[in-house]
């Protein structure tokens, strides 16, 4: 009787654990459809920028990433994950406008390889001495990581102002 009582006991602890698993894959697209419409709505309600904004494209993919020329730079750079930039950088939540970091005038210097996804696909579209914003998607930011020591929280669609001060090959 004890066996029978406790083959019963282990098959309702296995049915009872069997759950709806964890899909990351689907909790990543329905990231990307909000993001998208917070990015679309800040879009359409700022006058001017809509006419402006360009959506970065990946191999022919459209990305959530979307840069705006600010300012002309000069030069013909070729940007490889070992190019270095220096940069003078402030960095906001596009939907509060708060900033959560910034360079401060202290210009410092890193290799392409080394930054966030959306600068990674948004500098090269900027040249030395120019200005550019990126508006990118929480997955090309901080994903769905809170970084608390700067005060971001999770799945925050960010907002970039980078001034590209040099761009050593």
């Amino acid at each position: 009787m004890n066996r029978v009582l406790l083959i019963l006991f282990l098959c309702v602890v296995c049915f009872t654990s069997c759950k709806k698993g964890y899909d990351p894959v689907a909790d990543e697209r329905t990231q990307a459809d909000i993001d998208q419409k917070i990015i679309e709505d800040y879009v359409a309600a700022t006058p001017g920028l809509g006419a402006k904004i360009k959506q970065i494209d990946s191999a022919g993919i459209k990305t959530g990433v979307y840069y705006v020329e600010e300012r002309a730079g000069t030069g013909n750079a070729i940007f490889t994950n070992s190019t270095r930039i220096t940069i003078d950088y402030t960095s906001r939540i596009l939907t509060t406008g708060e900033v959560f970091a910034q360079s401060n005038n202290f210009h410092p210097s890193f290799t392409l390889g080394e930054v966030l996804r959306a600068w990674k696909l948004g500098i090269p579209y900027a040249k030395k001495g120019g200005k550019i914003r990126i508006i990118a998607a929480s997955r090309y930011g901080y994903g769905p990581y809170d970084q608390p020591e700067i005060k971001l929280p999770a799945n925050s669609v960010v907002d970039f102002d980078i001034e590209l001060l040099d761009v050593t090959n």
